[in-house]
């Protein structure tokens, strides 16, 4: 069993408790599914972190954005930092997948820039898997898609022990084998190094510890640790293990059968494209096919490798690929639990991955871009994800019915730290709602607090901001067609005070943290729909509950069962938090949350303003502004902060094209 030890200056308080003791002991029965209800700013993660700990359960943690999931990381390795919490998601600051677009006849070439931090930590989570019992996995929807064989996996690995004998030049070919590189000039990750009889090795999974190898003839004398960049001596080892530097990489002998395999594929749709005199397509297939096969027999790699993992794994068309379930499965069996963080948002989008991954791939398919085998490198269809864990928890303000039909134990946490209550709503006549929010906006600005207005378009959002900017009310709006740089800062100006009222749709509903906000309007309430559904509703009033004064106004003509739903599961609420906060005498106070400094917004806008005038820029302008942002994208990704370097991404495209 693993030992979690989780650190924290807190103790369960409101209903975490009694959550925590439900939600273990259901876990422990066996129980596959459960759900954790819990009400914006109660301490859910910190629930999560509890359950790890008392059921000792190594862990995959799920959430539908890498935002969500750098912040669940970060979380987690407060929590745990004895043990070993990692990081998995898409390795890529930029992808553009391969796509074919038949009535332009235009191809577009894969396209992506690999974020060699993020592989790491992809590559560090598969290693603690294979080495650990004590292992969180923090993933976004990647943790889905298909890996190579965790079987394979963990037998291409290299074990060193001290007073063992090993053939010096056995050993550097199974480094290459393994995908490792001689580089002795420049010692990186994924390199080793020869100097007589020491050998060094710089794991592909490992921040900065290398390992050095010292023989006397045939027999390994000592290893140990050292800092790659620095030289200095960490530690020393009896033994230690090396694993490969990415899971599609196979042994020999398995990587012939592949070949073979993929020969024999090739061979029969070359057959059909000839049968049905389609010699475009044919041409195409043989070119790209032979060449891929030319460069797996030389390197043991190449480009697109993924679209071959059937015949890599050995798996049948149309069988379930391997993934990150896989090795938790293969190391831990039925003692492991998956995690899904806003599931109501989550569980549909992994519903959704395989239909739009397939649609793409099967247009390549059809006109000779690739092998119908590529289909089978694909994410895991719904069914597969929901039935494959022995136990699942999802974690959510608003729980789907999905969460509810499948889950036998509903955790509920509505009790929050800090003492505040659900926003009170009040119902208000739509007929002249932009006049008497105007009035409201007033005195919500009087009062030093800010405001946030849901509509329904994008053209609503913009005249209305219009409107009540000629009012003399500081006002902006946001939607899709912002860049994200621009959205960003529009968040970091409301907060600071540059304006008082933001304009949005449904970007509003989930992850917004504005503890400066007391007001949240709901225009047009009653048009039923997906922003205006029961939990939509329930996720944009929770923007009001991080201050003392929230409130929510929702504009309308009549009430409908969505707002009805909302606003009786609010009152409910209230009465639970007020009946508490009474019983134990606390005192509601406002969220505390201070601008974070770290994320040198104003240096990237600097960069955007730069880049908005791109057009008239000379040529090598536009190459050196390229250079600066690309390097503040290696950097935002880095420490972790995903929006910042998606936000240069995009910039950085924009400038490619020009």
């Amino acid at each position: 069993m693993a030992n979690f030890d989780l650190k924290s200056d807190y103790q369960p308080s409101g209903d975490q408790p009694q959550a925590i003791e439900k939600l273990v002991s259901s876990i422990e029965q066996k129980k596959r599914y459960q759900t954790l209800l819990g009400v914006t700013g109660s301490g859910k993660t910190y629930t999560m972190a509890n359950v790890i700990e008392k059921t000792a359960k190594p862990t995959l943690i799920m959430t539908h954005n890498k935002t969500l999931a750098a912040q669940l990381y970060s979380e987690f390795k407060s929590f745990f930092p004895n043990n070993h919490v990692e990081y998995f998601i898409s390795y890529y600051d930029y992808y553009q997948p391969e796509a074919y677009l038949p009535r332009q006849d235009l191809f577009i070439e894969k396209d992506s820039s690999i974020n060699d931090e993020l592989e790491r930590l992809r590559l560090s989570a598969t290693a603690s898997l294979l080495s650990h019992d004590d292992v969180i996995v923090v993933a976004s929807v990647s943790a889905n898609y298909g890996l190579g064989s965790p079987q394979d996996y963990k037998e291409i690995v290299q074990k060193l022990q001290v007073g063992q004998e090993y053939s010096q030049r056995a050993m550097l070919l199974r480094f290459v084998d393994m995908g490792y590189k001689r580089n002795d000039a420049y010692f990186d990750r994924g390199d080793f190094r020869v100097n007589g009889e020491v050998i060094d090795i710089f794991p592909a999974y490992n921040e900065e510890l290398a390992y050095r190898i010292e023989f006397f003839g045939d027999e390994i004398e000592s290893i140990y640790s050292f800092n790659a960049l620095t030289n200095e001596k960490i530690a020393d080892y009896k033994e230690v293990t090396i694993y490969s530097t990415n899971p599609f990489i196979v042994a020999k002998d398995k990587l012939a059968l592949a070949m073979k395999s993929i020969e024999e594929e090739l061979g029969e749709r070359l057959a059909f494209f000839q049968k049905e005199g389609r010699m475009v397509e044919y041409n195409r297939l043989k070119q790209r096919t032979e060449f891929d096969l030319e460069m797996l027999e030389s390197t043991g790699v190449c480009k697109g490798i993924e679209n071959y993992s059937r015949h890599l794994t050995g798996k049948k068309a149309g069988e379930t690929p391997y993934s990150m379930l896989d090795y938790f499965e293969m190391m831990h069996g039925d003692d492991y639990l998956v995690m899904v963080d806003e599931s109501h948002v989550s569980l549909p989008q992994f519903r959704g991955m395989y239909a739009g991954d397939r649609s793409r791939k099967e247009v390549l398919v059809e006109h000779g871009f690739r092998l119908p085998s590529a289909l089978d490198n694909r994410p895991l269809k719904f069914d597969e994800y929901i039935n494959k864990a022995p136990g699942y928890l999802f974690i959510s303000a608003t729980p789907g019915d999905l969460e509810k039909e499948l889950s036998s134990t509903v955790a509920k946490q509505i009790i929050r730290p800090t003492g505040l209550l659900d926003p009170e709503i009040e119902v208000i006549d739509s007929e002249n709602q932009v006049a008497h929010l105007h009035d409201e906006i007033k005195k919500v600005v009087a009062q030093g607090d800010k405001v946030l207005v849901t509509v329904l378009t994008k053209k609503m959002a913009e005249e209305l901001t219009t409107f009540y900017n000629d009012l003399g009310v500081k006002t902006q709006y946001m939607h899709s067609d912002l860049d994200a740089i621009e959205r960003n800062q529009i968040i970091r100006s409301l907060r600071l005070g540059e304006f008082d009222v933001l304009v949005g749709i449904n970007l509003l509903r989930e992850g917004l943290d504005l503890p400066e906000v007391s007001l949240v309007a709901i225009l047009d309430a009653d048009k039923e729909g997906f922003l205006r559904s029961t939990n939509a509703l329930i996720q944009t009033a929770g923007r009001a509950a991080r201050n003392l004064n929230g409130k929510v106004l929702m504009y309308a003509k009549k009430v409908t069962n969505s707002m009805r739903e909302c606003i009786e599961t609010t009152k409910e609420r209230r009465e639970i938090q007020i009946a508490y906060n009474k019983e134990h005498n606390i005192t509601p106070q406002s969220t505390k949350r201070a601008l974070d400094t770290n994320l040198k917004v104003e240096d990237s806008a600097e960069l955007y303003n730069k880049a908005s005038r791109a057009q008239k820029m000379p040529a090598a302008e536009r190459q050196k502004l390229v250079k600066e942002l690309k390097a503040k994208m290696l950097a935002a990704s880095k420490r972790l902060d995903f929006e910042e370097a998606a936000r240069c991404r995009d910039e950085i495209a924009k400038l490619k094209k020009l």
